[in-house]
């Protein structure tokens, strides 16, 4: 057997001799000094539990010698929750798996010594879809993803590599894949964009790409953070017969038949009555004029013309400016927030065509609101949205909308809404008021940064936290409707990373399912990359 006491002897001797330095300190005598033996625990980490897996509830042994000489001091936890010892002999220990356990490593504490043992898997309704065939995923975040009428689906992001598809030939930003998730090497993007892209649409025979870019595939220039590819993969070109002076050559040159973007990263594209709307951190519209010289060259060369657009844009199919969209009778834009902002599009039900909005700002069109507010289908604001309310007290970091239970789902730093208690997390009704019936507890060793209710209420929650309620919750848990803990869907263990989307679905024989994307690197102490599907079993 390995033991591991010889470290905390050595630890603990030091530190005695760094007190005894000072003659104002106090000393105190090491537990091993003269002589005396150490705790005697032996327990190999490598080691497996006796079964390795099972359910809350259930018993298993886990081999330690000399911890019988310790038993009115041991406390055993399963990744942190505390179990029950029901049999302790010289050489193992028989536990019972505590209710709220999750998948992880057992820990024995013998007053302020901690000894780490083996990893037990805790069964439950959540586990990976071993039908989800990503492999080794992507080697950056995933934003977005597509589904498509055949069952395809296209994810964007900034990764250069799919499932080591990527190794002779990047892969950038950009990939289609089958439904069970495997790599359709018929989408050919070229080298793809030249960076992030966070968001992508479907309208008539075209793929509309957004994100924070410049170039894609052979057109490495004259693209502003959002263009137009066939379905294909191959950006769509069009061809402009330069300027030239008398006797010289005309050539075509070519350059993205969309001709529109933005100065800024764009967060969001949607469909809005057959255009495009644009949300993001920008500032100004950009339009390029081609094949024309400029006043101070008699060459060809490309002009940018720019228009004064915060945050909230609608452009037309061939990427002009829709200025019947957020500008006012007198011509004039309409302002946007004094921060960065975020959007939840209303595709559907009563409030369609609406636009949430959110982020870090505290006045928006020159109306002062609480970091979150809601715009209606032309653009202006929408005073049905919380009427009356104050918001949030601090920055809104992410929402999310169910169409079917008519609920956000509201996480950021605050921790007032409208005056009241709203810590971290919150549940707003659709009319923009708080949700009384939902209260979220304590957050302890991090925080949420995302939060979705799915379609039977139950509420998916992410972030950097280790413990909600004063339970061990490892960056990932499913709540009731009312914020406790839900008891058969919180097994899994470690989850580091943060979630960008999720997104209800099936698995590919037929069971519940949910589609979790970002830039994560555990699930349930497995090793992932930034893209899988979960089971939730009934």
């Amino acid at each position: 057997m390995y033991n591991t006491t010889w470290k905390y002897t050595a630890l603990l001797f030091v530190i005695s001799l760094l007190l005894g330095c000072n003659k104002d300190n106090k000393m105190f005598s090491a537990p091993y000094e003269d002589g005396l033996p150490p705790l005697g625990i032996e327990i190999n980490p490598t080691d497996k539990m006796q079964p390795e897996s099972g359910k809350t509830g259930g018993e298993t042994i886990m081999r330690i010698k000399g911890l019988d000489k310790y038993k009115d001091k041991a406390i055993i936890r399963f990744n942190g929750e505390k179990a029950q010892i029901v049999e302790l002999t010289a050489d193992h220990v028989k536990l019972k798996v505590p209710p709220f356990a999750s998948t992880g490593v057992l820990s024995v504490t013998i007053d302020d010594i901690v000894f780490f043992g083996p990893q037990f898997t805790v069964l439950g309704n959540v586990s990976l879809d071993a039908t989800f065939q990503v492999g080794v995923g992507t080697n950056g975040m995933v934003s977005d993803v597509l589904f498509l009428e055949d069952g395809k689906m296209i994810y964007t992001g900034s990764f250069t590599n799919y499932n080591n598809k990527g190794a002779i030939r990047p892969i950038n930003r950009l990939v289609r894949t089958f439904a069970d998730g495997t790599y359709d090497a018929s989408f050919r993007i070229g080298t793809g964009a030249n960076n992030s892209l966070n968001s992508i649409l479907k309208l008539g025979n075209y793929y509309f790409l957004a994100g924070s870019f410049s170039g894609y595939g052979q057109r490495n220039a004259d693209i502003s953070n959002l263009t137009r590819i066939y379905t294909t993969g191959a950006i769509d070109t069009m061809g402009i017969k330069p300027f030239r002076r008398p006797g010289q050559t005309d050539t075509l040159k070519y350059y993205p038949t969309f001709n529109g973007g933005f100065d800024g990263n764009i967060g969001n594209i949607y469909e809005s009555d057959g255009k495009i709307l644009a949300t993001g951190n920008f500032r100004y519209y950009i339009h390029r004029i081609y094949g024309k010289p400029n006043k101070l060259e008699t060459r060809d060369t490309v002009i940018l013309d720019s228009t004064e657009i915060r945050h909230v844009a609608r452009l037309n199919l061939d990427g002009s400016l829709d200025k019947s969209f957020r500008f006012g009778a007198d011509g004039k834009p309409l302002s946007g927030g004094n921060g960065s902002v975020a959007t939840v599009y209303h595709n559907s039900g009563t409030l369609k065509g609406k636009i949430l909005v959110y982020g870090s700002f505290n006045r928006f069109d020159g109306q002062s609101v609480g970091y979150i507010t809601r715009l209606n289908a032309d653009g202006t604001l929408d005073p049905t949205f919380n009427s009356g309310g104050t918001g949030a007290d601090y920055n809104v970091s992410s929402v999310t909308y169910n169409t079917l239970t008519n609920k956000y789902m509201v996480v950021g730093g605050f921790s007032k809404y409208n005056g009241a208690s709203a810590i971290k997390v919150m549940m707003l009704n659709a009319n923009g008021t708080v949700d009384p019936t939902f209260q979220t507890k304590t957050f302890d060793g991090g925080n949420p940064s995302y939060a979705m209710q799915l379609n039977d209420g139950l509420i998916v929650v992410s972030g950097d936290f280790a413990r909600y309620n004063n339970i061990a919750r490892n960056g990932f848990m499913i709540l009731n409707p009312n914020g406790e803990l839900n008891s058969d869907y919180n097994t899994s263990g470690y989850f580091s990373g943060f979630i960008n989307k999720a997104v209800e679905t099936k698995t590919e024989d037929g069971k519940r399912a949910l589609l979790l994307m970002g830039y994560f690197g555990r699930f349930n102490n497995e090793e992932v990359h930034n893209l899988i599907r979960i089971k939730l079993e009934q």
